[in-house]
């Protein structure tokens, strides 16, 4: 789209005025700037960009400007906020604006552009969430972007402007207009009958042009105030919501000949959908040996449309056999960021010739391993022994074939490591590549030796080339079964990998492998979380723009229309832990601020190596190990004064105190259990009150909660004065512009590689800059009512939820809806009393009722998305609630060895049996105002040309016949009572 021959500060020939004018409030200091594909705007280099004017027309604060261009003139161009120095601040979000010119324009006249400022979710109707599934159509390409501005000459003494109205509407029905109808005759004078008429252009955007007089009554006049409007085949209007919109000019001849309005979206109802959640390992089937796999998701595809949904989460779904044992079952430390995991693996499909004695073998497995819990060890085994042999049966017809050829030429780059750490781990047994010898370190050269055709082992290689290829083959069959279904398949993007991973082994300057990442204490954990992955070398990625990053998310892009950011605050900053911590109490930030020695000496704080060091006393290990601390004290410390001690070498960090334990039995000669042991010593070790920088010995961060310790109790009433405010300030305070732009420097990597939507998950410990920053990128935020954000409640409010907001009653990290019911009677009736409104003594179980009220709540929720876990789905219904609450618990945050193994009870077909769950899911999900997938019946009927868009179902339909007043939730007032049901 750029002219070549354009050169800015050249005045073109034949040349046109083109204006930019765009309504936006800056604060002081800050100033527009429009930036673009092509020279005179700066050829994305935002230094380079034109600067705009403010001035005010009404109470609305005005950016204009504008440069001259020749006749036929193209380009792509953003708005930026920058600062003095024309350092970006913030910038526009979604689609580029284009600007072409006209056929018709004459020399010498001029255009102006008036834009509304895009902001991120103004962005998410073009994500393929809702492009390729929600609002889903057949695109036609030859539809071209032509509108009557092309052919329609104004004459450059003419008392005419030409105004084009352009607006967006994603979510439109069969043989639905939009018009727009305003206060003026060419609008209709408000009736819709004679109002203007747009076309429908491509991509969601609807166009028309009118060609309006010119009055010289005034110096300035309004032409019209409008509304855009839905008119249906039935004759029903549906117009948008808000204020009017108003298009002024000037009695000036000056004034610009053509004006082109860019209106943004049509002002509706937000679209609000509902989804279910279940890690992959959880699914049960008929078919599967032991564990969910991806073609299972087709089954759970249809049962999500009878039901109303019109989303499935998952859990990661990447390798993580880094141990090859049980251990492997977290989902969230992947080997490989890119690779598949086999767990998925469906055999019976690898072949239509597989052998009856292979056959018999998986129907053996199939009985073996179909328990209560996943087997992951067996079932891992079992699906690669069964694999190995229907690969050696058909490998060269596969390797040979054109399919896998395509497949292996997109994924080589990710593909051969992996096979040869693969090959490397299986042959050393073990992913610690310090036991690999020559292959420790990673080279090209030497990854084409394990990888050679020529390489005694090259079938090993080959073998797991083609699990990967069967892997890709059956995930993209239920990806695009859920896309023509409606569904949007939604996967997770952990926030850390496995230290023994490919992706630490190829691209070890990406990662900083001396610490540990994990979560401040929080709702999950009061010691905080430690995950044991390596941080993120963040200097080093920003070198080629994140490319590691932005590889990950256009693997993910193949397969998810959607994605969980787990962690999102990682993207902000991450609690770093060194290497040799256990637990994920004594972190700090990074970045961040620390705090300098020169600043506490400033405050009167000078003694260090106190306030740094385990503050250990005789009184302090008297009390907490009783009789027993002078044994404690001979054999874990040292006494370098009196009655003061400090840890010896070997016991002087959390893992040298764990590994002793184990091997010297300690806990057994003083009757103590080992676990009991360990956390005292571990207590006595976090006995500080500032950690110090093991780069920069002269910087210093407060402990979490450093006044719960006895070493700050025993301090000076000036210095804990002093240490409080300090702590305060770097928890809260001192960081947040820092975490800021950091957040602007990552996250816009992750969402600009792919067209996935969006979701983060923004729990625990939030600082203040991360819901603006979501909401300015058009990120959608997570909210778990057993865990809101403001701190004065203990229950969220979903009606109070903003739109931007995914809102379930529970997640994977925390107990389902009934075991949370059950956990705690106190806790049950503040919530029957509070939120159920009900002065009677709760069921001392989750009924259905129960679990019909909250999940009525969720569902009756401005949120965005309401997703539900599907063993809270299955409380609906009595006979489904006969598991213990408690075995339906996928993860516990406290145990980092926790095993992910919950399978569902029940199958995938007898779940699609069930009408009668299925129907009181479907009325929730309509009821509550939410769309619902057509079924394939109604999609058929509902096909629509490329002059409209989208299938979905409109609020209308949905309701038509029910005799029901359609409410939005922000309608209600205070939650419904259960008899409203």
């Amino acid at each position: 789209m750029v002219n070549p021959g354009l050169v800015s500060g050249n005045k073109p020939v034949n040349s046109v005025k083109i204006s930019f004018r765009l309504p936006y409030l800056t604060q002081w200091g800050q100033s527009l700037l429009v930036c673009g594909s092509v020279p005179v705007l700066g050829s994305w280099n935002v230094k380079k960009g034109v600067l705009l004017s403010p001035f005010h027309e009404g109470s609305e604060l005005i950016w204009s400007g504008s440069i001259t261009v020749p006749k036929g003139f193209q380009c792509e161009y953003t708005y930026y906020v920058v600062d003095d120095k024309k350092n970006i601040v913030r910038w526009e979000m979604g689609k580029k604006h284009e600007l072409a010119l006209p056929d018709g324009v004459q020399s010498g006249q001029e255009i102006e552009f008036r834009d509304l400022w895009q902001t991120g979710s103004d962005a998410l109707p073009f994500r393929s969430a809702f492009r390729d599934v929600i609002f889903r159509k057949s695109w036609d390409s030859s539809v071209k972007t032509t509108t009557g501005a092309n052919h329609i000459n104004l004459e450059p003494e003419a008392e005419s402007i030409l105004i084009q109205f352009k607006v967006f509407c994603p979510n439109i029905e069969k043989d639905t207009s939009i018009y727009v109808i305003g206060s003026n005759t060419k609008l209709g004078q408000w009736k819709v009958e004679n109002g203007l008429k747009l076309s429908y252009v491509g991509e969601f955007v609807w166009l028309a042009e009118c060609v309006i007089q010119r009055t010289l009554q005034s110096s300035l006049t309004i032409i019209s105030t409008y509304r855009y409007c839905k008119y249906g085949r039935s004759g029903n209007a549906s117009i948008e919501n808000g204020p009017n919109r108003e298009v002024s000019i000037s009695a000036s001849r000056r004034e610009a000949k053509y004006i082109f309005l860019s209106d943004g979206m049509i002002r509706e109802t937000p679209w609000r959908g509902a989804g279910v959640a279940i890690p992959m390992f959880s699914i049960r089937s008929e078919s599967d040996l032991g564990v969910g796999e991806f073609l299972d998701l087709k089954l759970l595809v249809d049962w999500a449309v009878a039901s109303g949904f019109h989303l499935v989460q998952l859990l990661p779904i990447n390798d993580t056999s880094v141990h090859q044992m049980w251990w492997d079952s977290y989902p969230y430390s992947s080997l490989s960021v890119f690779a598949l995991h086999p767990l998925y693996l469906r055999v019976q499909a690898l072949s239509e010739n597989i052998p009856e004695e292979i056959k018999q073998e998986i129907e053996k497995a199939k009985q073996q391993l179909d328990g209560k819990e996943v087997d992951y060890e067996a079932a891992v085994a079992t699906k690669l022994s069964i694999a190995k042999k229907v690969f050696n049966q058909e490998k060269d017809l596969i390797l040979n074939s054109s399919s896998f050829q395509q497949f292996f030429s997109e994924n080589e780059g990710w593909l051969k490591p992996y096979a040869a750490f693969c090959f490397l781990r299986d042959f050393f047994e073990t992913s610690e590549r310090s036991q690999w010898g020559r292959f420790a370190q990673y080279s090209e050269d030497k990854l084409e030796k394990l990888v050679s055709t020529e390489s005694l082992h090259y079938e090993i290689i080959c073998f797991h080339y083609y699990v990967q290829y069967h892997l890709h083959l059956q995930l993209s069959e239920a990806s695009e079964y859920a896309r023509k279904k409606g569904v949007i398949l939604k996967g997770d993007l952990p926030i850390g990998v496995d230290r023994n991973s490919v992706d630490t082994w190829v691209y070890p300057n990406l990662f900083r492998m001396n610490t540990s990442t994990g979560a401040p204490p929080d709702y999950f954990d009061k010691n905080g979380q430690n995950w044991g992955f390596p941080t993120y070398n963040w200097e080093e990625m920003s070198k080629d723009n994140y490319g590691w990053w932005r590889a990950r998310l256009t693997q993910m892009g193949k397969y998810f229309t959607a994605y969980r950011i787990d962690h999102i605050l990682g993207f902000f900053r991450i609690w770093e832990l060194p290497d040799h911590a256990v637990t994920g109490l004594v972190g700090k930030f990074r970045p961040s601020i620390p705090l300098s020695q020169e600043e506490l000496e400033k405050e009167g704080i000078w003694d260090f190596n106190r306030l740094s060091r385990p503050y250990i006393r005789q009184e302090i290990l008297q009390e907490k190990f009783g009789s027993a601390w002078a044994f404690i004290a001979t054999a874990f410390l040292n006494e370098y004064d009196k009655n003061c001690y400090e840890f010896k070498e070997d016991s002087n960090t959390e893992k040298k105190i764990v590994s002793k334990l184990k091997t010297s039995g300690e806990s057994s000669l003083l009757l103590e259990s080992e676990d009991k042991m360990r956390r005292n010593l571990i207590d006595l070790l976090q006995n500080i009150v500032l950690i110090r920088d093991p780069e920069n010995p002269k910087d210093f961060y407060p402990r979490f909660n450093l006044e719960d310790t006895s070493s700050f109790q025993a301090l000076d009433d000036h210095s804990k004065n002093v240490l409080k405010r300090l702590y305060y300030d770097y928890y809260f305070h001192r960081q947040e512009n820092l975490w800021r732009q950091n957040a602007l420097k990552t996250l816009p990597a992750l969402l600009n590689s792919s067209e996935m939507l969006a979701c983060g998950e923004d729990l625990g410990l939030i600082p203040s800059c991360v819901h603006p920053v979501m909401q300015e990128l058009g990120l959608v935020g997570l909210r778990i009512q057993r865990m809101p954000n403001e701190s004065d409640l203990e229950f969220g409010i979903p009606s109070q939820y903003s739109y931007m907001t995914v809102c379930a009653p529970s997640c994977h990290d925390c107990s389902t809806l009934r075991a949370w019911w059950e956990e705690d009677e106190e806790r049950r009736q503040r919530f029957f009393k509070n939120v159920m409104e009900s002065d009677e003594l709760p069921p001392d179980q989750c009924v259905p009722e129960v679990a019909h009220f909250i999940i009525r709540q969720h569902i009756e929720s401005p949120s965005m998305w309401a997703i539900f876990p599907l063993q809270d789905l299955l409380a609906l219904k009595e006979e489904y609630t006969a598991r213990p609450a408690i075995e339906e618990t996928i993860n516990d945050p406290t145990n980092p060895k926790h095993y992910w193994r919950y399978r569902v009870h029940v199958t995938l077909e007898s779940l699609n049996k069930d009408n009668e769950l299925k129907t009181i899911i479907k009325d929730l999900v309509r009821w509550g105002g939410r769309s619902v997938p057509l079924e394939d019946s109604q999609a058929e009927a509902n096909l629509i040309s490329t002059s409209s868009v989208a299938d979905t179902v409109s609020e209308k339909q949905q309701f038509a016949g029910t005799g029901e007043k359609i409410r939005h939730p922000s309608e209600y007032n205070g939650i419904p009572s259960l008899t409203a049901r």
